[in-house]
């Protein structure tokens, strides 16, 4: 199962959020029929260019909330000063990911920049 994290400020429009997922599944050579979820924190679940991505893309959106991305942290391959500062977190993007991802899961990379938007690629144990 690979799920794309996602991290961002302030409101994005799809055409950013798809920017950014096709950047990345393109450097991690990840097909975007292999992409099963999108994951956000639960803070920005109700992005209007988060919900229609994940639903042009047909994947399921997953909202992770603080806890969940605390706990990932240590896996987490970026540390950013300004992620830290106001999310608690090393990259917003790689813990959602891997959060959404389950135990187990792993970064296929580095979280990639794109403009305003931020995403990471995990791969989690398929079931």
């Amino acid at each position: 199962m690979i799920v794309a994290g996602l991290g961002y400020r302030g409101a994005i429009t799809t055409a950013e959020v798809e920017r950014a997922l096709a950047r990345t599944l393109n450097e991690y050579l990840v097909g975007p029929e292999q992409l099963q979820q999108i994951a956000v924190p639960a803070m920005k679940g109700r992005e209007a260019g988060i919900l229609a991505a994940a639903a042009a893309r047909g994947v399921q959106l997953v909202l992770i909330d603080q806890h969940e991305m605390e706990a990932a942290s240590p896996r987490a391959l970026t540390h950013s000063a300004r992620s830290m500062a106001a999310r608690n977190v090393p990259s917003v993007a790689e813990t959602v990911a891997l959060a959404a991802a389950g135990c187990g899961a792993r970064l296929l990379g580095a979280r990639i920049a794109v403009g305003p938007v931020t995403c990471a690629l995990a791969e989690g144990v398929s079931s």
